[in-house]
């Protein structure tokens, strides 16, 4: 059973770890570095989750994918340094994620592309320069937002509707009511 398991841990270990990388266990509870640094990623690699230090300075990187690094929650340190980003609305999540995550570590990435924005930092990016933008949302945003969209509608339809019985219902009460007052009166003028 020892040598089994001696045998499963490399392979468990390789998944948790992307291939390019490099990874070690951190002192403390759930804690994981890994160290991705002059690799020549122009992607980034699928991370484990309780990853607390990530080092990606020194390789290829343009941008990073909306939504890429929110299930990083253990995330204490993060270098990001000399990648030639690309200053477009693809940049946009990085610079908003990286505002409540490290302003020092925002201020001082810089744009490589396009020209006019060379140099500049992320954190002085304004709305002008990256142009217009539809805000970059990860697809589970999205679902979400269909999900919200479609219980609002089958409220607001289950409110009409019992606005609607509430109405047929008061009609009928006034009918059944008018109906046993005729009742009563043609009984009273035949006797």
């Amino acid at each position: 059973a020892v040598l089994g398991c001696a045998l499963l841990l490399p392979t468990v270990l390789a998944e948790v770890c992307p291939s390019p990388c490099s990874c070690w266990p951190l002192p403390g509870p759930w804690g994981t570095a890994v160290d991705c640094s002059s690799r020549g990623l122009r992607s980034l690699p699928a991370l484990p989750r309780h990853t607390r230090s990530l080092l990606l300075h020194n390789n290829s990187l343009a941008s990073i994918p909306a939504g890429a690094l929110d299930s990083l929650g253990h995330l204490q340190e993060l270098r990001l340094w000399d990648n030639p980003w690309h200053c477009d609305c693809r940049i946009l999540y990085l610079k908003l994620w990286l505002r409540d995550f490290s302003a020092p570590a925002l201020a001082r990435l810089r744009c490589a592309s396009p020209a006019h924005l060379r140099m500049k930092s992320l954190g002085q990016l304004t709305g002008s320069d990256l142009g217009v933008c539809a805000r970059i949302l990860p697809s589970s945003c999205l679902q979400f937002f269909w999900r919200d969209l479609l219980l609002i509608a089958g409220v607001v339809i289950a409110l009409i509707l019992v606005a609607w019985a509430l109405k047929l219902s008061k009609k009928l009460v006034y009918q059944l009511t008018l109906g046993g007052w005729r009742r009563r009166r043609n009984i009273l003028k035949t006797h």
